[in-house]
Protein backbone atom coordinates (compact mmCIF):
# COMPACT_ATOMS: atom_id res chain seq x y z
CA UNK A 1 0.00 0.00 0.00
CA UNK A 2 3.11 2.11 0.98
CA UNK A 3 4.47 1.39 -2.86
CA UNK A 4 1.12 2.06 -4.14
CA UNK A 5 0.94 5.91 -2.66
CA UNK A 6 4.66 5.94 -3.45
CA UNK A 7 4.09 5.79 -7.16
CA UNK A 8 1.28 7.82 -7.31
CA UNK A 9 2.60 11.12 -5.47
CA UNK A 10 5.75 10.78 -7.89
CA UNK A 11 3.06 11.36 -10.89
CA UNK A 12 1.73 14.08 -8.91
CA UNK A 13 4.84 15.23 -8.39
CA UNK A 14 5.89 15.18 -12.15
CA UNK A 15 2.36 16.70 -13.33
CA UNK A 16 3.24 19.65 -10.84
CA UNK A 17 6.53 19.99 -11.87
CA UNK A 18 5.60 19.77 -15.81
CA UNK A 19 2.79 22.45 -14.74
CA UNK A 20 4.94 25.02 -13.55
CA UNK A 21 7.42 24.32 -16.39
CA UNK A 22 4.30 24.85 -19.04
CA UNK A 23 3.59 27.99 -16.50
CA UNK A 24 6.62 29.64 -16.43
CA UNK A 25 8.72 28.68 -19.23
CA UNK A 26 9.69 31.75 -21.64
CA UNK A 27 7.88 34.53 -19.94
CA UNK A 28 8.51 37.71 -21.88
CA UNK A 29 5.94 40.67 -22.51
CA UNK A 30 2.89 41.84 -20.68
CA UNK A 31 2.94 39.22 -18.00
CA UNK A 32 -0.15 40.13 -16.83
CA UNK A 33 -1.55 39.16 -20.12
CA UNK A 34 0.17 36.15 -20.69
CA UNK A 35 -0.36 34.38 -17.12
CA UNK A 36 -4.39 34.32 -16.95
CA UNK A 37 -3.98 33.07 -20.71
CA UNK A 38 -1.84 30.52 -19.39
CA UNK A 39 -3.81 29.76 -16.41
CA UNK A 40 -6.69 28.82 -18.01
CA UNK A 41 -5.10 26.59 -21.14
CA UNK A 42 -3.71 24.76 -18.21
CA UNK A 43 -7.31 24.19 -16.50
CA UNK A 44 -8.71 23.62 -20.22
CA UNK A 45 -5.82 20.78 -20.37
CA UNK A 46 -6.10 19.19 -16.89
CA UNK A 47 -10.31 19.00 -16.81
CA UNK A 48 -9.93 17.48 -20.79
CA UNK A 49 -7.21 14.89 -19.14
CA UNK A 50 -9.12 14.33 -15.98
CA UNK A 51 -12.48 13.34 -18.13
CA UNK A 52 -10.54 11.45 -20.91
CA UNK A 53 -8.53 9.46 -18.43
CA UNK A 54 -11.84 9.00 -15.98
CA UNK A 55 -14.68 8.11 -19.06
CA UNK A 56 -12.03 5.22 -20.40
CA UNK A 57 -11.04 3.62 -17.38
CA UNK A 58 -15.20 3.39 -16.50
CA UNK A 59 -15.72 1.97 -19.95
CA UNK A 60 -12.88 -0.52 -19.93
CA UNK A 61 -14.03 -1.82 -16.82
CA UNK A 62 -17.54 -2.41 -18.19
CA UNK A 63 -16.75 -3.86 -21.23
CA UNK A 64 -14.02 -6.07 -20.26
CA UNK A 65 -11.66 -5.12 -22.72
CA UNK A 66 -8.54 -2.70 -22.32
CA UNK A 67 -7.99 -2.17 -26.04
CA UNK A 68 -11.80 -0.31 -26.54
CA UNK A 69 -12.55 3.69 -25.71
CA UNK A 70 -15.64 5.35 -25.56
CA UNK A 71 -14.57 7.07 -28.87
CA UNK A 72 -16.06 3.70 -30.39
CA UNK A 73 -19.56 4.38 -29.45
CA UNK A 74 -19.81 7.23 -31.94
CA UNK A 75 -19.53 10.23 -30.03
CA UNK A 76 -16.53 12.14 -31.94
CA UNK A 77 -17.82 11.48 -35.05
CA UNK A 78 -21.30 13.18 -33.91
CA UNK A 79 -19.46 15.89 -32.93
CA UNK A 80 -17.75 16.53 -36.54
CA UNK A 81 -21.32 15.69 -37.87
CA UNK A 82 -22.42 18.70 -35.85
CA UNK A 83 -19.86 20.99 -36.98
CA UNK A 84 -19.92 19.81 -40.27
CA UNK A 85 -23.91 20.31 -40.37
CA UNK A 86 -23.67 23.76 -39.19
CA UNK A 87 -21.20 24.90 -41.76
CA UNK A 88 -22.75 22.92 -44.76
CA UNK A 89 -26.23 24.72 -44.22
CA UNK A 90 -24.77 28.15 -42.43
CA UNK A 91 -21.14 28.76 -42.87
CA UNK A 92 -18.16 28.71 -41.24
CA UNK A 93 -18.77 32.98 -40.83
CA UNK A 94 -22.28 31.02 -38.56
CA UNK A 95 -19.96 28.89 -36.50
CA UNK A 96 -17.16 31.21 -35.54
CA UNK A 97 -19.03 34.00 -34.82
CA UNK A 98 -21.79 31.65 -32.52
CA UNK A 99 -21.26 32.19 -28.67
CA UNK A 100 -18.84 29.48 -27.76
CA UNK A 101 -21.01 28.88 -24.28
CA UNK A 102 -23.48 28.37 -26.48
CA UNK A 103 -21.38 25.78 -29.08
CA UNK A 104 -19.88 23.94 -26.08
CA UNK A 105 -23.68 23.53 -24.70
CA UNK A 106 -25.13 22.34 -27.86
CA UNK A 107 -22.42 20.07 -28.75
CA UNK A 108 -21.99 18.58 -25.31
CA UNK A 109 -25.84 18.47 -25.41
CA UNK A 110 -26.81 17.09 -28.15
CA UNK A 111 -24.26 14.22 -27.50
CA UNK A 112 -25.46 13.67 -24.25
CA UNK A 113 -28.99 13.55 -25.32
CA UNK A 114 -27.89 10.81 -27.90
CA UNK A 115 -25.61 8.58 -25.84
CA UNK A 116 -28.96 9.02 -23.33
CA UNK A 117 -31.40 7.81 -25.68
CA UNK A 118 -29.17 5.10 -27.38
CA UNK A 119 -28.64 3.11 -23.62
CA UNK A 120 -32.10 3.82 -22.89
CA UNK A 121 -33.40 2.38 -26.07
CA UNK A 122 -31.54 -0.51 -25.61
CA UNK A 123 -31.23 -2.00 -22.45
CA UNK A 124 -34.35 -1.60 -22.07
CA UNK A 125 -34.76 -4.03 -24.38
CA UNK A 126 -32.43 -6.19 -21.92
CA UNK A 127 -29.34 -6.53 -24.73
CA UNK A 128 -26.22 -6.79 -23.27
CA UNK A 129 -23.29 -4.30 -23.25
CA UNK A 130 -21.53 -5.87 -26.60
CA UNK A 131 -24.62 -5.34 -28.39
CA UNK A 132 -24.69 -1.63 -27.23
CA UNK A 133 -21.00 -1.13 -29.01
CA UNK A 134 -21.77 -2.85 -31.91
CA UNK A 135 -24.51 -0.45 -32.71
CA UNK A 136 -22.62 2.19 -31.24
CA UNK A 137 -19.73 1.15 -33.79
CA UNK A 138 -22.94 1.53 -36.65
CA UNK A 139 -23.92 4.38 -35.78
CA UNK A 140 -20.40 6.28 -35.73
CA UNK A 141 -19.48 4.83 -39.05
CA UNK A 142 -22.70 5.83 -40.43
CA UNK A 143 -22.16 9.79 -38.49
CA UNK A 144 -18.29 9.32 -40.22
CA UNK A 145 -19.58 8.88 -43.59
CA UNK A 146 -22.33 11.38 -43.54
CA UNK A 147 -19.71 14.17 -42.29
CA UNK A 148 -17.01 12.90 -45.23
CA UNK A 149 -20.11 13.41 -48.10
CA UNK A 150 -21.28 16.91 -46.71
CA UNK A 151 -17.42 18.32 -46.28
CA UNK A 152 -16.88 16.54 -50.26
CA UNK A 153 -19.66 18.95 -50.94
CA UNK A 154 -18.43 22.08 -49.52
CA UNK A 155 -16.38 24.59 -50.35
CA UNK A 156 -12.64 24.27 -49.58
CA UNK A 157 -12.07 27.27 -47.03
CA UNK A 158 -15.13 25.73 -45.72
CA UNK A 159 -13.40 22.53 -45.53
CA UNK A 160 -10.67 24.02 -43.76
CA UNK A 161 -12.87 25.51 -40.85
CA UNK A 162 -13.73 21.68 -40.88
CA UNK A 163 -10.43 20.11 -40.96
CA UNK A 164 -9.45 22.56 -37.57
CA UNK A 165 -12.45 20.69 -35.37
CA UNK A 166 -10.94 17.54 -36.21
CA UNK A 167 -7.82 18.05 -33.80
CA UNK A 168 -7.91 18.67 -30.23
CA UNK A 169 -7.04 22.45 -29.80
CA UNK A 170 -6.23 24.53 -26.82
CA UNK A 171 -5.78 27.69 -27.82
CA UNK A 172 -9.27 29.08 -28.55
CA UNK A 173 -11.08 28.66 -25.25
CA UNK A 174 -12.28 31.22 -22.69
CA UNK A 175 -13.12 31.18 -18.94
CA UNK A 176 -16.83 30.75 -19.60
CA UNK A 177 -16.62 27.48 -21.22
CA UNK A 178 -14.53 26.24 -18.67
CA UNK A 179 -16.93 27.37 -15.74
CA UNK A 180 -19.92 25.09 -17.66
CA UNK A 181 -17.62 22.16 -18.41
CA UNK A 182 -16.07 22.34 -15.03
CA UNK A 183 -20.05 22.52 -13.21
CA UNK A 184 -20.49 19.43 -15.72
CA UNK A 185 -17.70 17.56 -14.80
CA UNK A 186 -18.06 18.39 -11.15
CA UNK A 187 -21.99 17.10 -11.27
CA UNK A 188 -20.60 13.81 -12.94
CA UNK A 189 -18.56 13.29 -10.24
CA UNK A 190 -20.31 13.53 -7.78
CA UNK A 191 -23.15 11.21 -9.34
CA UNK A 192 -20.61 8.49 -10.08
CA UNK A 193 -18.50 9.13 -6.13
CA UNK A 194 -22.00 6.46 -4.73
CA UNK A 195 -21.35 3.82 -7.26
CA UNK A 196 -17.41 4.04 -7.30
CA UNK A 197 -17.52 0.81 -5.22
CA UNK A 198 -19.14 -1.22 -7.70
CA UNK A 199 -16.20 -0.57 -10.05
CA UNK A 200 -14.16 -3.36 -8.30
CA UNK A 201 -16.47 -5.91 -8.18
CA UNK A 202 -17.61 -5.08 -11.66
CA UNK A 203 -14.10 -6.00 -12.78
CA UNK A 204 -14.49 -9.52 -11.97
CA UNK A 205 -16.72 -9.67 -14.84
CA UNK A 206 -20.63 -9.45 -14.92
CA UNK A 207 -21.19 -13.16 -13.55
CA UNK A 208 -19.08 -13.08 -10.72
CA UNK A 209 -20.39 -9.53 -9.87
CA UNK A 210 -24.20 -10.72 -9.69
CA UNK A 211 -22.79 -13.76 -7.60
CA UNK A 212 -21.46 -10.59 -5.13
CA UNK A 213 -24.79 -9.32 -5.13
CA UNK A 214 -24.42 -6.13 -7.86
CA UNK A 215 -26.68 -5.49 -9.93
CA UNK A 216 -24.69 -5.57 -13.13
CA UNK A 217 -26.60 -3.76 -15.45
CA UNK A 218 -28.59 -1.15 -13.77
CA UNK A 219 -24.62 0.03 -12.29
CA UNK A 220 -23.48 -0.78 -16.38
CA UNK A 221 -25.79 1.91 -17.64
CA UNK A 222 -25.39 4.37 -14.95
CA UNK A 223 -21.35 4.41 -15.26
CA UNK A 224 -22.86 4.61 -19.45
CA UNK A 225 -23.99 7.69 -18.84
CA UNK A 226 -21.61 9.22 -16.86
CA UNK A 227 -19.13 8.18 -19.63
CA UNK A 228 -21.26 9.91 -22.46
CA UNK A 229 -21.02 13.26 -19.80
CA UNK A 230 -17.31 12.73 -19.44
CA UNK A 231 -16.98 12.00 -23.19
CA UNK A 232 -19.04 14.75 -24.58
CA UNK A 233 -17.20 17.29 -21.76
CA UNK A 234 -13.73 16.79 -23.31
CA UNK A 235 -14.55 16.36 -26.95
CA UNK A 236 -16.98 19.77 -26.89
CA UNK A 237 -14.31 21.67 -24.76
CA UNK A 238 -11.46 20.46 -26.78
CA UNK A 239 -12.09 18.08 -29.95
CA UNK A 240 -11.28 14.29 -30.03
CA UNK A 241 -7.88 12.96 -28.95
CA UNK A 242 -8.54 9.33 -30.40
CA UNK A 243 -5.47 7.58 -28.63
CA UNK A 244 -5.20 9.27 -25.32
CA UNK A 245 -7.87 7.10 -23.27
CA UNK A 246 -6.17 4.32 -24.13
CA UNK A 247 -2.99 5.21 -23.87
CA UNK A 248 -3.33 6.80 -20.09
CA UNK A 249 -5.27 4.12 -18.74
CA UNK A 250 -3.29 1.52 -19.87
CA UNK A 251 -0.19 3.31 -18.29
CA UNK A 252 -2.41 3.38 -15.25
CA UNK A 253 -3.04 0.02 -15.08
CA UNK A 254 0.74 -1.22 -16.00
CA UNK A 255 2.35 1.14 -13.45
CA UNK A 256 0.22 0.98 -10.67
CA UNK A 257 -0.90 -3.17 -10.87
CA UNK A 258 -3.70 -2.56 -8.52
CA UNK A 259 -7.22 -3.84 -9.04
CA UNK A 260 -8.51 -1.04 -7.05
CA UNK A 261 -10.36 1.80 -9.13
CA UNK A 262 -10.01 5.02 -6.67
CA UNK A 263 -5.90 4.65 -7.43
CA UNK A 264 -6.85 3.53 -11.38
CA UNK A 265 -8.49 6.84 -11.59
CA UNK A 266 -6.44 8.70 -10.05
CA UNK A 267 -3.27 7.45 -11.66
CA UNK A 268 -4.84 7.43 -15.60
CA UNK A 269 -6.11 11.03 -14.71
CA UNK A 270 -2.36 12.18 -13.45
CA UNK A 271 -0.46 10.69 -16.25
CA UNK A 272 -3.58 12.43 -18.49
CA UNK A 273 -2.34 15.61 -17.43
CA UNK A 274 1.58 14.73 -17.35
CA UNK A 275 0.67 13.96 -21.19
CA UNK A 276 -1.12 16.46 -22.44
CA UNK A 277 1.05 19.07 -20.24
CA UNK A 278 4.32 18.12 -21.38
CA UNK A 279 3.02 17.70 -25.31
CA UNK A 280 1.45 20.93 -25.52
CA UNK A 281 4.64 22.25 -24.17
CA UNK A 282 6.59 20.41 -26.63
CA UNK A 283 4.34 21.67 -29.41
CA UNK A 284 4.72 25.03 -28.34
CA UNK A 285 8.60 25.15 -27.45
CA UNK A 286 10.12 22.46 -29.64
CA UNK A 287 7.88 22.79 -32.90
CA UNK A 288 6.74 26.27 -32.34
CA UNK A 289 2.98 25.57 -33.51
CA UNK A 290 3.86 23.44 -36.13
CA UNK A 291 1.99 20.82 -35.29
CA UNK A 292 -1.18 20.03 -33.28
CA UNK A 293 -1.15 18.49 -29.40
CA UNK A 294 -3.50 15.45 -30.80
CA UNK A 295 -1.32 14.73 -33.56
CA UNK A 296 1.43 13.73 -31.20
CA UNK A 297 -1.28 11.97 -28.83
CA UNK A 298 -3.18 10.18 -31.81
CA UNK A 299 0.70 9.06 -32.99
CA UNK A 300 2.27 7.66 -29.97
CA UNK A 301 -1.16 6.15 -29.00
CA UNK A 302 -1.43 4.19 -32.43
CA UNK A 303 2.17 2.41 -31.58
CA UNK A 304 1.05 1.96 -28.22
CA UNK A 305 -2.61 0.34 -29.68
CA UNK A 306 -0.50 -1.99 -32.19
CA UNK A 307 1.74 -3.10 -29.55
CA UNK A 308 -1.54 -4.55 -26.81
CA UNK A 309 -3.29 -6.09 -30.09
CA UNK A 310 0.09 -7.88 -30.78
CA UNK A 311 0.60 -8.49 -27.04
CA UNK A 312 -2.64 -9.99 -26.42
CA UNK A 313 -2.53 -12.09 -30.07
CA UNK A 314 0.44 -13.63 -28.31
CA UNK A 315 -1.48 -14.21 -25.62
CA UNK A 316 -4.10 -16.37 -27.78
Amino acid sequence: MKRLKGKIWLLVFLAVLLIALFFFSGLSGNISYILPRRAMKIAAIILTGAAVAFSTVVFQTITQNRILTPSIMGLDDLYMLLNTVIIFLFGSTRLTMMDRNIQFLLNAGIMILFSVLMYHFLFKKEQNIYFLLLIGFVVGTFFESFSSFMQVLIDPNEFQIVQDRMFASFNNLNIDVLYLAFALFAAAALFFVRDLKYLDVMALGRDHAINLGVDFDVAARRFMVIVAVLTSISTALAGPVTFLGLLVANLSYEYLKTYRHRELILGAILISIIALVGGQWIVERVFSFSTTLSVIINFIGGIYFIYLLLKENRSW
